[in-house]
């Protein structure tokens, strides 16, 4: 065993002659392990509410989402689709096509996103569970096309679910030239009848601006061709992670695909969560640091009461380093201890929460999509955190464990 480590986990827990001495290394591992239980529950806290939005995000959002790298569409023929759905990872593969629209009912109007899709589209997603109405997840017969729009958009057309006039859809026509003289001839006109039905997923983006229909609908009134599909959805089979689902992919569709997963799809919501977990994190280092401070307070009486051993331990052939190195590693010992209990501490917390809910959101009545606070523990941040409370609790130690026993010990 190294003689400077042995000499300080001696120090640790042996009596001091000033009891003041235990008093503050009790109070400063107490103040590290404090600031790693905060650490532990709100970096889980934040990752609780991150896959609390992504599970809101699956009522419409397919697990892996293929686009093209260049412009809106791509041609999605039957090989493409064969190759996809024969992938072990691939338990539904669905043709989408997606653009700006606007809906018009009785001379009121709204921009829109059309989106058009395949039957297999309620096995994608859980469309089905979203819906109201006594209609059901109904896109086309023999003679119409019908409409399942979100309920902002039946709001603001003020048209109902079982609105009696169809939607009129219009959409700006790809090819030929523009008339100045005629706009109206510009445009594509459809109509879409009433399913009976309406989707509402608590997703602004989604209850106030879509409307689902077929695909060969879009296909008409957005003016493409009939292969032709601005993304292939995909729900993974289980067992299969999304990044492993999106390697095996990327080996048949080739280059000229952007593949994304759930996150992806919501970067810009996920990339503000994930910026304030960091903030979080750096607030919390900083407390951290000053609850270290009361380490460098216990190091500072240990060294003027042990002088008198270090003068020993100097006649008996000590250097300067492996004296310095007694009051380090105390301090590290200490950091370590607290780490390690807040770390175990800050974990049942969690689990707590996880399990009876003890941390509750507004008044229990339902106002939140949640009752409590959501949890999730994950190893990376359990690692950070510990390596986190390392690094800063040598950094506080060393520098004035420095200047400490060169001003009172060495000559």
């Amino acid at each position: 065993m190294n003689l400077s480590f042995y000499i300080a986990k001696r120090y640790l827990f042996s009596k001091k002659s000033h009891q003041v001495i235990n008093i503050i290394s009790g109070v400063a591992i107490a103040g590290v392990a404090l600031a790693t239980i905060a650490m532990v529950c709100t970096l889980s806290v934040f990752n609780g509410f991150k896959e609390m939005v992504a599970q809101q995000f699956t009522a419409l959002d397919p697990d892996i989402k293929i686009t093209a790298e260049r412009g809106k569409s791509f041609t999605a023929d039957s090989l493409l689709r064969t190759n996809l759905r024969a992938l072990p990872c691939v338990a539904v593969a669905s043709i989408a096509v997606e653009d700006k629209a606007m809906a018009q009912y009785q001379g009121r109007q709204v921009m829109i996103t059309l989106k058009g899709v395949e039957e297999d589209f309620k096995e994608l997603t859980n469309i089905e569970d979203a819906l109201i109405g006594n209609g059901g997840f109904t896109l086309r017969d023999s003679i119409n096309s019908y409409a399942v729009p979100g309920v902002g958009v039946i709001t603001t057309l003020n048209c109902g679910i079982y609105h009696v006039a169809p939607l009129e859809i219009y959409a700006p026509k790809r090819r030929g030239k523009v008339s100045m003289s005629n706009p109206a001839s510009n445009f594509k006109k459809r109509f879409l009848h009433p399913s009976g039905g309406a989707f509402i997923v608590n997703q602004p983006q989604y209850d106030d601006h879509y409307i689902l229909t077929s695909a060969q609908f879009a296909r008409e009134v957005l003016g493409r061709s009939a292969n032709e599909a601005t993304s292939i959805e995909i729900k993974l089979a289980d067992g299969y992670s999304a990044s492993r689902a999106k390697q095996d992919i990327k080996s048949v569709i080739g280059d000229g695909f952007i593949i994304e997963d759930r996150y992806e799809q919501q970067k810009d919501v996920f990339k503000v969560m994930k910026i304030e977990k960091f903030i979080s994190y750096i607030f919390l280092s900083f407390i951290l640091l000053i609850a270290c401070f009361n380490i460098i307070g216990s190091l500072s009486m240990l060294i003027i009461e042990k002088r008198e051993n270090m003068e020993t331990l100097r006649s008996l052939g000590a250097t300067d380093n492996i004296i310095t190195n007694i009051f380090v590693f105390e301090g590290s010992v200490i950091s370590m201890i607290g780490a390690i209990g807040g770390i175990v501490i800050g974990l049942g917390a969690c689990l707590l929460q996880q399990e009876y809910g003890l941390l509750t959101l507004g008044n229990g009545m339902g106002d939140f999509v949640v009752d409590s606070y959501p949890v999730k523990v994950e190893a990376a941040d359990i690692i950070a955190i510990f390596g986190t409370v390392a690094i800063v609790g040598l950094v506080a130690v060393w520098l004035p464990v420095k200047f400490l026993t060169k001003k009172f010990i060495r000559r």
